[in-house]
């Protein structure tokens, strides 16, 4: 078994594709060549996760927060994640972290924070926004190298990010016209008269983050005055895919009984919640609830937009309390207690694809926050 079968397991529900732009979703330490002795899954890499992965001969930790996500500069082990580093790489142990690839997943974090409340999954929260977009522009057949280089040489063409194909395009031949008005300064025709141009209609696909610059490119190289383009951005293939869901319980509760099956469900000692009276009348019933795992305080505009009576997440900021107490009942149980789940979610994918091999939840990764 090789560390890379483990990891195409985990994909195959949890696209790397999915993540979002500034996530580090994927093998962190290790090759994956490697061959699997077993797997440690947690929600954090900590260096007494890699003590435990060894002392467990466990050559592959798969956790949800990655361990490098801001650059590292040296490898001294002067922080947790350096000593981490250090030590993983000393003993062969190989680190592969899916992070928010798993958020977006149709039955990854969110969904399973409904499942262990009792609730059925209806949509993803906030659908995850497409990343690419179709370009089309029309260049007269002279300038049609040039232009389409331009816009390559800018990050367009790509069918996939990081994939085997590049500079792709489509072009079909065709005729534009036009008429100069007085004032213009066109690159051919004359003013007054209405011209006729043999043109290339050139379709490249734009990663969303290489956008403005192929924009930009496309404008600086484009001889015509006014370029002629048109940009699609696709819907998302599948509204299931996003960050949160919003969810139908499966029997009504009154605030303060949601409150304790919240609490229950997740092993959470405390929850911030927001004053239930002023956002409800009386003793009203929640049916309709939406959640998402992790720090999910910028999605409670999109939780009382889809109807949701109450929120459930983590790392709810003081001023989002104050501005939504009237909205919705927001319950904060904290980051860790909505994400520990993944450790279940890693350990079910792992094992159900390969059946009596060895893979262990981690008992050394813990809440780093503590209640006193």
């Amino acid at each position: 078994m090789l560390t890379g079968e483990i990891i195409a397991a985990i994909e195959a529900v949890a696209p790397r594709s999915w993540q979002e732009d500034w996530d580090n979703t994927g093998l962190q330490v290790g090759t994956p060549r490697t061959e699997c002795t077993g797997v440690l899954v947690c929600v954090d890499v900590t260096p007494e996760v890699v003590d435990e992965a060894i002392a467990r001969k466990c050559n592959l930790i798969v956790s949800h927060h990655p361990l490098i996500f801001k650059g590292l500069k040296s490898l001294t082990g002067r922080t947790p994640v350096e000593a981490a580093v250090m030590n993983a790489i000393a003993a062969g142990v190989c680190v592969y972290s899916n992070h928010t690839a798993l958020d977006n997943a149709p039955g990854g974090v969110s969904y399973t924070m409904a499942r262990m409340l009792g609730a059925r999954v209806l949509r993803a929260l906030s659908p995850m926004k497409p990343k690419w977009y179709k370009l089309s522009v029309m260049v007269p057949v002279s300038a049609a190298d040039s232009v389409r280089m331009a816009m390559f040489d800018a990050g367009a063409g790509a069918i996939a990010p990081g994939g085997k194909y590049d500079c792709c395009s489509f072009n079909v031949n065709g005729e534009g016209t036009f008429e100069a008005l007085p004032g213009a300064n066109p690159f051919v025709g004359k003013i007054g008269e209405l011209h006729t141009e043999a043109e290339v209609k050139v379709e490249v696909l734009v990663p969303y983050p290489a956008l403005s610059r192929v924009l930009d490119n496309l404008r600086q190289t484009h001889p015509y005055e006014c370029p002629a383009y048109e940009l699609l951005q696709p819907l998302n293939p599948d509204p299931a895919i996003g960050l949160g869901v919003t969810a139908v319980l499966d029997e009504p509760l009154r605030p303060v009984q949601l409150i304790e099956r919240v609490r229950e469900a997740f092993g959470a000692k405390v929850a911030r919640c927001s004053d239930y009276r002023r956002a409800m009348a009386g003793d009203t019933l929640i049916s309709r609830v939406a959640m998402c795992g992790g720090s999910g305080g910028e999605f409670i505009g999109d939780a009382v937009a889809a109807g949701a009576q109450a929120y459930i997440t983590g790392d709810v900021r003081y001023h989002d309390f104050v501005d939504r107490q009237n909205d919705i009942l927001i319950i904060d149980i904290g980051h860790y207690e909505t994400e520990e789940c993944t450790k279940d979610i890693f350990y079910k994918i792992i094992t159900q694809k390969f059946a009596n091999f060895a893979v262990y939840r981690s008992q050394a990764g813990t809440n780093p926050v503590q209640y006193l």
